[in-house]
């Protein structure tokens, strides 16, 4: 299973997914001195499950489905949240 299958099948256990993207930037961390492993990622979410919550609070509802792949799997994750409709006025 890759990554983004992964935290894909945790988020959607605990919010109902409209879009969910994934950018893996590890590689360009690599060299870096303190690199100590894990991935680097930057997501967009998008889910009505976000509706009245503040960024704090959307953010800590992703921290919480992924639980311990925050401190394991993953050292760095830039996310994005947007609820459906936030997410169409922003592409189009």
């Amino acid at each position: 299973m890759t990554i983004k299958e992964a935290i894909s099948t945790k988020l959607s256990a605990f919010i109902t997914i409209f879009h969910f993207d994934l950018k893996d930037s590890t590689g360009k961390h690599i060299h870096h001195d303190n690199f100590d492993g894990g991935y680097h990622l930057n997501a967009i979410i998008v889910s009505d499950d976000f509706k009245d919550l503040e960024l704090l609070n959307r953010h800590q509802l992703v921290y919480k489905a992924l639980g311990s792949m925050i401190k394991n799997e993953i050292h760095a994750l830039s996310m994005k949240t947007y609820t459906v409709s936030e997410w169409n006025n922003n592409v189009t």
